[in-house]
């Protein structure tokens, strides 16, 4: 028995002796890194999985047998011989890593080659080696048909740039986290830029270094994922890896000397329960300093025509007292008659102030912005059949930004007793104005917890997803203007209103439950069922009453009472999904969903797919046929506010919006908001002749019935105020191109190529407004404010330790018919090509650097007139009404680089980056 016993201490020994630790790295045939392939020790549960690198590294027992598998890729088995395996995988029937998507099916998972929709896949190494500082900027660089940039001027915009994709607006696309729906932004956009009346999740506060890859459906897949997918899904895989964290130092800036950013981020990994489970982790903590690109303001006060108005626009034009002895006759506007000869002294106050202060203390360009992010991502198998998966994201972001400068000269001299206390030292001299400043906190948080199992070829997954988003402001260096009286008869803003206001803020939440399930029935036949119900909460929090009584805080009104609440609602969808190879070439499928909301009622939605491959497999024939729905967001049913806006020629005006279930909106016939229906068409062919080249061509043609807008402001009963609507049918139609070629042998290095591109054919309305609010401005912002054409053309190069990317970023043509612009003209942004080139250099196994600067050759936006006539031909022969016409849409050159509505691409020119990695 002793001897028995000896023995099996000495093989446990010999056991422990033999176990060794080895590593490698995993690509494909390209020489592609390929994270998430997973390794087991054969005949155990020990295993790992490789990083976003491709490396691993795992003990296992001397002469061992390693697996490695990637589904769509042939599985690998290699001996434990020696401490260093490198493997390469081949990829099943010609597929990449990149190619292998989860997106746009409801049944079986497919390759890129094998389904019928087009889908891009973006990995995190595109990510990062855009060198932006936030997802959605990289996306720009990156996706064609997706477009978004900062608005020049911010308030609540500063928190989310608007996006768009192939130019239908934020609130088309539906966003999914590992496949769930993520929450809604509470902002809505109101301001006039693109994107205006609507509102989309905020995907900049995803931290970049948490996704494993992108996946981007180009095609209406309301049937398949419900209401917000007009048009496409963007589906964001989030990281698995459980061994090789990283921490990622990073800093950037401008050429300019201003916008610096700081950040550093960590993200890491690790199995649970004995090889069962895996969690992988990321902290982000950034910092970006403001940007500033003022203009040079145009006073307009030396070329006086003959009733003393400015020939050549300017800010005499806009704003300025008549008469010095009358203090209640007060113009603000250019279209005043009334502007007499004794109003020099108020010449020389504008030329004054402007000869110190050229840019009239504006400060435009990006907002400082602070933001910490935190995600987990989790799974832990209960059973061989059963797992329990997980993950969870909470984002804090805090932006400082401007209103416009309150000059001097935009006063009635009775307000200036106060005003001179308030913002001076008490002497009218010292008075030099005011800019009020707008602060922004937003929260936002999602989670899901899940549950799959596979029972008799049945795959069932049942999750629960809770998400919300909430944004608080707060106004500074401000004042409440109204003359409103007390009791006693005693003014109570004015000389005494506060200086900073808390407006109040928005909030947004949803619960939702999902259950998917799907078989295989035969080789040919595969299906898929199953549900969503989700309840959604909407809520306008009050501000304080200094922030909203009277006209409210001046620059950005708070809140009021009457306008404040919260709001709910619920649905409920069921879907079927089949799909039938009829051949091993020929796929059809087909998805058909009924989806009923609390407030509007039901929509039933159906599509159809198709793909045929031919030549081996080189050629694919893919198309779709579907229709959509969407239902209006809360934000839209509800939202009802005052705002401060910049009108042409009469500058900051207050104006109110007007919901579709109040008092006022039924008294003057406004009718309460429906669903937008679609009809989406996309044909598309792809084609790999080789393992190293493919490209695809797909057409898409999308309709929009009944689509809602935020109209312009109209003077009505209740004043001046805009309103939701269905206003109209739109239709979008054009083509996006991809195309890769791979590892070209140059030198000791392998260099490769992709094209990018979307052409736009049609984006236009193709039925009469409802109403008369839909003015040539909207019009434009909705259909001519992103480029009609967009191309990215990159090349890589990798040799030894070095890796470099150059990438242009060809921007078209923007057209815009701006507020007070003369009907004879119209103005369009110069297509202009975006540089960008990164350098890597990995100094060790754990360390790299990497230098991006963007923009490398500084181009900036350009616009210039247009004539739409013979008239705009005769206007634009004369400097001095051009010149006019330019002070109307810039706010008299405040905005000269992009005029007040936008512009397509950023304005802070080139931007300098540099981050470390380090591996541990």
């Amino acid at each position: 028995m002793k001897k028995i016993t000896l023995l099996f201490l000495l093989l446990n020994v010999s056991f422990l002796f033999a176990q060794k630790e080895i590593s490698g790295v995993v690509k494909d045939n390209s020489g592609a890194p390929l994270p998430g392939v997973n390794i087991v020790e054969k005949g155990t549960n020990n295993g790992v999985s490789t990083d976003i690198d491709g490396a691993y590294k795992m003990k296992v027992k001397e002469g061992a047998t390693i697996v490695f598998s990637y589904i769509g890729f042939a599985k690998v088995e290699k001996v434990a011989i020696g401490s260093k395996i490198d493997v390469v995988l081949s990829e099943e029937g010609g597929q990449a890593l990149q190619e292998i998507i989860v997106t746009g099916s409801r049944t079986a998972q497919r390759s890129n080659t094998t389904t019928a929709l087009p889908i891009d896949v973006i990995s995190a190494k595109d990510l990062a080696s855009t060198g932006q500082a936030s997802f959605d900027k990289a996306l720009q660089y990156k996706i064609p048909s997706f477009n978004t940039v900062q608005t020049p001027v911010n308030d609540a915009t500063s928190l989310l740039d608007p996006y768009e994709i192939r130019n239908m607006g934020p609130s088309r696309t539906l966003i999914l986290i590992n496949g769930k729906r993520k929450n809604l932004s509470s902002l809505l956009y109101v301001q006039t830029s693109p994107g205006r009346g609507e509102t989309g999740a905020d995907i900049s506060a995803i931290p970049t270094d948490a996704i494993e890859r992108v996946e981007i459906l180009r095609d209406g897949a309301s049937a398949q994922y419900g209401s917000d997918a007009i048009a496409g899904v963007m589906n964001i895989i989030l990281k698995k890896s459980t061994n090789g964290g990283s921490v990622t130092v990073r800093s950037g800036v401008t050429s300019e000397g201003d916008g610096e950013m700081y950040g550093v981020s960590l993200n890491n990994g690790s199995e649970v329960g004995n090889g069962k489970g895996f969690i992988n982790y990321t902290l982000d903590f950034s910092k970006v300093n403001q940007a500033n690109r003022p203009g040079k303001v145009d006073g307009g006060t030396t070329n006086l025509g003959p009733d003393n108005k400015p020939l050549s626009g300017g800010e005499y034009a806009d704003f300025i007292y008549v008469n010095p002895n009358d203090p209640n006759n007060y113009v603000n506007g250019a279209t005043s008659t009334s502007i007499k000869a004794d109003n020099a002294a108020g010449i020389v106050q504008i030329n004054n102030f402007l000869a110190t202060t050229p840019d009239a203390g504006n400060i435009n360009g990006s907002p400082e912005t602070a933001a910490a992010k935190f995600l987990v991502n989790g799974g832990f198998d209960l059973s061989e059949n059963t797992q329990m998966y997980y993950n969870a994201a909470y984002v804090y972001k805090k932006v400082n930004s401007f209103a416009n400068y309150r000059t001097p000269y935009w006063k009635q001299l009775s307000s200036l007793p106060y005003l001179k206390d308030f913002f001076g030292d008490g002497t009218a001299a010292s008075y030099k104005g005011y800019v009020p400043t707008f602060t922004g906190d937003l929260n936002d948080y999602n989670a899901t917890l899940g549950y799959k199992s596979v029972q008799n070829g049945w795959n069932t997954d049942a999750s629960v997803t809770v998400g919300g988003n909430t944004q608080r402001y707060n106004v500074d260096n401000s004042h409440n203007p109204s003359d409103t009286k007390d009791a006693d008869g005693e003014n109570v803003y004015r000389e005494y209103s506060p200086i900073s206001f808390n407006p109040g803020g928005t909030s947004f939440n949803h619960i939702v439950g999902n259950l998917d399930i799907s078989k295989i029935l035969s080789d040919k036949i595969s299906i898929g069922f199953g549900s969503e119900i989700r309840s959604e909460t909407f809520e306008v929090i009050e501000g304080d009453k200094a922030s909203w009584d009277g006209s409210g805080a001046d620059s950005f009104a708070g809140n009021r009472p009457e306008n404040s609440g919260k709001w709910n609602r619920y649905n409920i969808g069921g879907y079927f999904d089949v799909a039938y190879d009829v051949t091993e070439d020929f796929l059809i499928n087909g998805t058909v969903r009924y989806e009923d909301y609390s407030d509007f009622g039901g929509a039933t939605v159906w599509k159809l797919s198709s793909r045929y491959k031919f030549a081996d497999d080189k050629v694919t024939l893919r198309g779709s046929l579907s229709t959509g729905f969407r239902a209006p967001t809360l934000h839209q049913i509800y939202t009802q506010k005052s705002q401060y806006s910049f009108v042409a020629g009469q500058g900051i005006q207050v104006s109110g919006i007007i919901n579709n279930v109040s008092p006022q909106a039924r008294l003057i016939g406004v009718p309460k908001l429906d669903a937008e229906k679609s009809t989406n068409v996309t044909i598309g062919i792809g084609v790999k002749p080789s393992r190293d080249f493919n490209f695809t061509v797909d057409y898409y043609n999308i309709k929009v019935e009944d689509r809602i807008i935020l109209g312009d402001i109209v003077e009505t009963p209740y004043g001046n105020v805009a309103w939701f609507e269905n206003s109209f049918d739109s239709r979008t139609s054009g083509l996006d191109v991809v195309a890769n070629y791979n590892n070209i042998l140059l030198g000791k290095g392998k260099l490769g190529f992709n094209l990018s591109g979307n052409i736009t054919f049609q984006n236009e309305r193709i039925s009469p407004v409802k109403s008369e609010n839909f003015s040539q401005t909207l019009e434009s912002l909705m259909f001519t404010s992103r480029p009609e054409t967009k191309w990215i053309l990159g090349s890589n190069y990798e040799i030894g330790k070095f890796g470099f990317s150059l990438n242009n970023t060809y921007f078209g043509k923007t057209t815009f018919n701006q507020a007070g612009l003369s009907s004879d003209l119209r103005t369009e942004f110069i297509p202009k090509i975006v540089t960008d080139l990164g350098v890597t250099f990995s100094a060790t196994e754990k360390l790299t650097l990497s230098l991006n600067v963007n923009n490398l050759l500084n181009v900036l936006p350009e616009w210039e007139f247009k004539a739409e006539n013979a008239a705009g031909t005769v206007l634009l022969s004369d400097p001095l009404l051009v010149q006019n016409q330019s002070n109307l849409i810039t706010f008299n050159q405040r905005y000269s680089q992009m005029t007040y509505d936008g512009y397509h691409f950023s304005q802070l020119g080139t931007m300098f980056n540099l981050s470390l990695n380090y591996k541990f």
